[in-house]
């Protein structure tokens, strides 16, 4: 498994130069490093090759590639096909070639997320190096798995709690109908069959994201206060999807700059911008990225034992939070993140007794 890294922060080109100065940096140590980019002219121009759709050698101990959602798409409608097949027994996709699909608006991002999950799985690398928009899309993708598993585990019960979904199950006389259309006898064991593949892949990333040694982001700003501002916003954000932000780093000539108060408890990088291909002075100011991941602020704690879930949430304060229980989940709305909290046995079902935001933690008891 790799250590999957990306930056977020409102400068492209810087996150950019930072994104091939660490993949340079980890490939130099010995690692075996992919780094990832959209299909977007900066990367190519900065590393000064063209990049394809399939990963490449561009230095020793280091492949890039870039990912065409137009590509994926095609790639990975055969697959679905493949899936079709094991549950009908006429498919309808059959006729449907990955050469026709247009990328819905979105569907990028689902299309990037499963190409790091593949590549990944692979074995192939030590490190996986994204860079991506670096925003909130960026974050949203990365939180995928958790919100596509709440969406699965909700109305999946909801179905077999419904009507519809008794009926399936038990009815004698729908039971041949179904089985005549499908290649399955549907029962409400194996009605379970495709959503439990579905939700091994989402229990993989979720307890992928939750590891900071897996998977981590840095911040990138410069001085300037709107580059701190949208810095500061996306570090919030990123602890709603769960995201551990492992440290900032400060682009700037000044080394004297002091950004410390606006991103306490994270150290600061200060590193230089670079031009004409001269990396060595980037790589040079670069952090330790994994340690500083490893000693970051957990997004999310829970502690069954005093029966308080304690989130992390900075660059809000206590008007832009919003919280909700409805059955045994609580919902934290932060900006314009909504968290879905699936509680621990110990703890679903119990009503909040008390909350309060103090020093960046939404602390809730039960």
């Amino acid at each position: 498994m790799a250590l999957i890294l990306t930056f977020l922060g409102k400068s492209g080109i810087a996150r950019s130069k930072i994104a091939i100065a660490a993949a340079k940096l980890l490939a130099t140590q010995g690692k075996r490093v992919l780094l990832a980019g959209l299909a977007e002219p900066t990367l190519p121009i900065l590393l000064e090759t063209t990049l394809s759709p399939d990963p490449q050698e561009i230095a020793p101990n280091l492949q890039a590639v870039q990912f065409q959602a137009s590509v994926l798409l095609e790639r990975n409608w055969e697959e679905v096909k493949k899936l079709e097949a094991q549950y009908l027994r006429t498919p309808i996709f059959k006729e449907v070639y990955g050469q026709e699909l247009v990328v819905l608006p979105g569907m990028d991002n689902a299309l990037a997320l499963n190409a790091i999950r593949e590549y990944d799985a692979s074995g192939k690398y030590d490190a996986i190096i994204y860079d991506g928009t670096g925003d909130t899309s960026t974050l949203r993708m990365l939180g995928m798995p958790e919100s596509i598993s709440w969406y699965v585990r909700r109305f999946r019960q909801l179905f077999v709690n419904s009507d519809l979904g008794k009926t399936i199950s038990e009815s004698p006389l729908i039971q041949p109908l179904i089985t005549s259309f499908f290649n399955v006898n549907w029962t409400a064991d194996n009605f379970s069959q495709p959503t439990n593949q579905v939700n091994n892949f989402l229990d993989q990333g979720k307890a992928a994201l939750a590891d900071p040694q897996r998977v981590a982001a840095f911040l990138v700003t410069t001085p300037d206060p709107i580059d701190v501002a949208n810095s500061r916003f996306l570090w919030g954000t990123a602890q709603q999807v769960g995201l551990t932000i492992g440290g900032a780093i400060l682009v700037s000539a000044e080394t004297s700059t002091d950004l410390s108060g606006e991103f306490t408890p994270l150290p600061i990088s200060i590193v230089p911008d670079v031009s004409n291909g001269a990396w060595q002075p980037l790589i040079d100011a670069l952090p330790n990225f994994v340690e500083q991941a490893s000693q970051a602020p957990k997004p999310i704690e829970i502690d069954v034992h005093n029966r308080q879930v304690r989130l992390f949430l900075p660059g809000f304060d206590k008007k832009q939070v919003k919280l909700i229980q409805q059955g045994p989940e609580v919902t934290v709305e932060a900006g314009d993140h909504r968290r879905n909290i699936f509680l621990p046995p110990a703890l679903s079902g119990r009503p909040i007794t008390g909350a309060k935001f103090q020093n960046s933690y939404l602390i809730i008891s039960f």
